[in-house]
């Protein structure tokens, strides 16, 4: 590919896990910074790209994309990189792996992060079960036989969603106390590799997310914008 992707994001958003996938892929890309202190991602222009208001959107020589697991595959299926060929046995474990992440992990997320989007009273009783609901799904991640993204060396398509997911956890949400990613020992490991990979290296400087972004996160001080 020789096109140069234009990418809108926020610091520390969804659009870090994009970010991520292509510096991996050595894809060129420029920027766009969607100004969340003045609602950018409900300005015409940005809800023309993305009518759901959401970060990120992708442009691309198809035209623009949202939704971070569709951009994510639709990327890795273009450069032939960070999953498993359509043909593979694997491939089958990889699409079931990628829309878990984002229909499930990343959706229970959502519900910790924006309560008040869920339910109109007691947020306080939604922040517990869904703390649960969200332990539980990382224990099924920790235990999975069927995920060899989670404990390989190279970059995956996987590894660029989880990795800041697991970052969220333990800083958004309210009070953080209770989340604690040595608890996950693979996962905890997955955490402390994929922050030595040059591309999370880069992504982390680019957005302000400290030296230990994943297994030891501090808050986001991004050069531009804000994370909330």
């Amino acid at each position: 590919m020789t096109f140069r992707f234009r990418l809108h994001y926020a610091p520390d958003n969804a659009s870090l896990c994009v970010r991520i996938a292509l510096l991996e892929m050595g894809l060129p890309f420029d920027s766009i910074l969607v100004d969340r202190r003045k609602n950018a991602q409900k300005a015409p222009q940005f809800l023309a790209m993305n009518p759901n208001g959401l970060i990120p959107v992708l442009e691309t020589p198809d035209g623009p994309m949202f939704e971070t697991a569709a951009i994510l595959l639709w990327l890795a299926d273009r450069a032939e990189l960070l999953i498993a060929p359509a043909d593979s046995p694997q491939r089958a474990h990889d699409l079931q792996w990628l829309f878990w992440l984002s229909n499930t992990l990343h959706a229970t997320l959502r519900m910790l992060f924006y309560p008040a989007q869920y339910a109109d009273g007691a947020p306080e009783i939604l922040h517990v079960r869904t703390r649960a609901r969200l332990v539980a799904q990382l224990d099924m991640l920790e235990a999975a036989t069927t995920a060899p993204w989670r404990d390989a060396d190279a970059a995956s398509i996987h590894g660029c969603y989880l990795a800041p997911m697991l970052r969220w956890c333990a800083l958004y949400g309210g009070s953080t106390d209770w989340f604690d990613l040595a608890r996950w020992p693979k996962l905890h490991a997955f955490a402390k590799r994929i922050e030595t990979r040059p591309a999370l290296i880069q992504a982390a400087r680019a957005e302000g997310l400290g030296p230990l972004p994943v297994s030891a996160p501090s808050p986001c001080v991004p050069p531009e914008g804000s994370a909330l």
